[in-house]
């Protein structure tokens, strides 16, 4: 079960704003409802994989500190 989506919810740093489960473009104007199916579902994914991604990088700060590969040293030779 997903936890409940706040009343509106902004789109990163897009005009889409999704509104009580409807999406809206807004601007300094007004708002306008969005009503094209196929923009709706790609809104929809993309809503989908930036909630996919702040779920995995909290995830990742949520972690004890580990060391990354960049800052371990290197031992060996070097492959040519």
């Amino acid at each position: 079960m997903s936890a409940p989506t706040p009343p509106s919810v902004g789109l990163a740093q897009s005009p889409a704003v999704l509104r009580d489960g409807r999406w809206w473009l807004v601007g300094e104007a007004g708002s306008v409802p969005l009503s094209d199916p196929a923009f709706i579902t790609v809104l929809n994914g993309f809503a989908e994989a930036l909630s996919a991604a702040d779920r995995t990088v909290a995830a990742l700060r949520a972690r004890p500190d580990e060391p990354s590969a960049a800052s371990v040293p290197r031992t060996g030779s070097r492959r040519r």
